[in-house]
């Protein structure tokens, strides 16, 4: 609940930062798609879990091209059929349900005639809030750091439905560049999720 806490209220902090200056900002909501899974740095030995977000975002517009994003997101990672053993050394295919709240912090571009197209991209920094397996249901939240950092793109875009409110359609991955596996061992594991968003933006200028 801390790192809730906290992530909540740096989210809070920007967004109120952006909105305060001279130029446009838009507030968006969204939920999306995941696919998530691991990797080692080199290469994907597990399969993806399928799961979802939600999200808030704040958008401060410098120009008709440039602006800055930043967002508040639950996070649905982890993986599939991977391996857990049992007090006898016992091993068992589980997968690994790990929920992150997430914010990016994100350059973002736009393009096209009417600016109605966006790419984003910055880095991340991710707060774990659970992790537990399917076989057994253990609370695993002690095997991960309990913080992850990488790298988010993604492309997107705006579909006006009035005046100050536009749909939009997005496509975004994370790729993690921090090992989140706590424990004294030789695996190391990565984090990349790819989504596929949905939602709305309202303009507050």
């Amino acid at each position: 609940m801390k790192k809730l806490i906290i992530a909540f209220l740096l989210s809070i902090g920007t967004f109120t930062a952006f909105s305060q200056q001279k130029g446009s900002f838009e507030l968006g909501v969204n939920v999306g798609y995941n696919g998530a899974t691991v990797s080692n740095g080199t290469q994907t030995n597990s399969s993806s879990r399928n799961g979802l977000n939600l999200g808030i975002s704040g958008d401060y517009f410098f120009s008709d091209r440039w602006s800055i994003k930043s967002k508040l997101t639950y996070d649905q990672k982890g993986w599939d059929r991977g391996y857990i053993q049992d007090l006898n050394g016992q091993s068992y295919t589980t997968d690994y349900r790990l929920d992150y709240i997430t914010i990016p912090v994100m350059a973002n571009w736009h393009f096209g005639k009417k600016r109605n197209w966006y790419l984003h991209f910055g880095p991340y920094l991710g707060f774990l809030m659970s992790a537990k397996d399917t076989r057994f249901n253990i609370d695993l939240k002690s095997m991960f750091q309990s913080v992850d950092a990488g790298l988010d793109l993604g492309i997107g875009v705006k579909i006006p439905v009035s005046q100050k409110t536009k749909l939009f359609f997005e496509l975004d991955g994370q790729s993690g560049f921090a090992d989140i596996n706590a424990q004294y061992q030789a695996n190391k594991f990565l984090n990349s999720r790819s989504s596929i968003n949905i939602g709305f933006v309202f303009d507050l200028k």
